[in-house]
């Protein structure tokens, strides 16, 4: 009989995760058979999905989740019922804290061992989250080395699997090449300006990049800004911010915009500085070796709850995993367009400083390289036996 791992990915992050654990899981054991939620990439592996995966895929803090609540707790209580009736050998959770912990949970009262693949960003750190974690999970997964001696110390079990984004980001990435394939000039100064890929998100950043850009510009007119924009809904929201000066009858002149469906990773690496949302976009900014700013606004309900937390005094993954401020963060009413504009330029001028950057980011790529979907996969396999 088939080993069947029970298993539930959140989002395409997650779904990207899963689908390179299952095909490593397979190397070792062809016949596996996995059940749960699924996006299209672990479907793809092989993957049986119950329920759509975007039905976990919410954002947000306060009430902009109220709605789907009661759907995730009959989600929750249906697929419980499943693994209870039908028990895998394992269950694995990846991210989805949220749901996939209370899952867990319930799943290991049964006596169903419970793997939990991507540690939370904030939850974690919350005196009493970690003893509602260390009931859930039997093991868990961690994407960034502080993660495991964090548990470990906590006498939670857990493993350091490093980054998949360091295993295929080269230690050296090619500016000219990026340049070339999104057909650029070589020779102009070039800023990416990355809003992020949720609509909420774009609606409170494109017209602080905007007029970030127009200050630029009365420096540097020649400046080339690339937007990474995955949807029409997010682009146009960036374009009214653009032409939104234009439309009142003002004389500012305009920026020189370049609007990209995708290409995220590609704008990035053609830029000569990095201006990003908060996530894991700040993470492939520092993989790809560029500076950057990192900017954040979100609504005041979710600012003043993340505030609560006490989380660390900085919220970027590069300046966490360097354990200081490597690069500036702009959050709230500190992203506005006066300071945003002034840390680009300081930035710019300043050779020195960038290749300071540079060697941190090359150490932070080698710690997070790790061949993460085999480490990952070994870490599982005891509880396949």
């Amino acid at each position: 009989m088939a080993i069947t791992v029970g298993i539930v990915a959140g989002e395409a992050s997650g779904d990207l995760l899963g689908s390179r654990l299952i095909r490593a899981l397979k190397k070792h054991y062809p016949d596996i058979e996995f059940v749960g939620i699924a996006g299209p990439k672990m479907i793809s592996e092989g993957a049986k999905s119950l329920y759509a995966m975007d039905k976990l895929s919410l954002h947000g803090y306060g009430f902009d989740v109220l709605s789907a609540i009661p759907g995730l707790i009959k989600m929750r209580r249906q697929l419980t019922k499943h693994f209870i009736a039908n028990p895998p050998k394992v269950f694995i959770g990846i991210d989805a804290p949220d749901f996939n912990f209370a899952l867990e949970k319930k799943l290991k009262d049964k006596g169903i061992s419970t793997i939990h693949y991507v540690s939370p960003s904030i939850w974690a750190w919350r005196k009493g989250r970690m003893g509602k974690i260390k009931r859930a999970v039997n093991h868990i997964l961690t994407l960034f080395p502080f993660e495991q001696a964090l548990y470990e110390a906590h006498d939670v079990k857990a493993t350091y699997v490093g980054h998949p984004l360091a295993d295929e980001i080269p230690i050296a990435p090619n500016v000219k090449d990026a340049r070339d394939q999104l057909k650029l000039p070589r020779s102009s100064m070039m800023i990416a300006l990355l809003p992020g890929s949720r609509v909420g998100e774009v609606k409170r950043l494109a017209e602080l990049y905007v007029k970030t850009a127009q200050k630029i510009c009365k420096i540097h007119p020649d400046a080339l800004f690339l937007v990474p924009l995955i949807s029409r809904e997010t682009r146009l929201i960036f374009e009214e911010a653009i032409y939104a000066d234009y439309n009142q009858g003002t004389n500012e002149s305009l920026p020189n915009f370049k609007i990209l469906f995708g290409h995220a990773h590609l704008a990035m690496q053609a830029a000569d500085l990095v201006v990003v949302a908060s996530g894991t976009a700040t993470l492939e900014a520092a993989l790809l070796k560029r500076p950057m700013v990192i900017t954040y606004r979100m609504p005041w309900l979710s600012w003043q709850i993340l505030k609560r937390m006490n989380y660390l005094p900085y919220v970027g993954l590069p300046n966490i995993l360097a354990g200081r401020f490597v690069v500036p963060e702009l959050l709230q009413n500190d992203a506005n367009p006066d300071n945003l504009s002034d840390n680009i330029m300081r930035i710019l001028r300043d050779k020195n400083g960038q290749d300071e950057v540079l060697i941190e980011f090359t150490r932070i790529h080698e710690l997070l390289r790790q061949n993460n979907e085999e480490k990952a996969a070994l870490a599982v396999l005891p509880y396949l036996v």
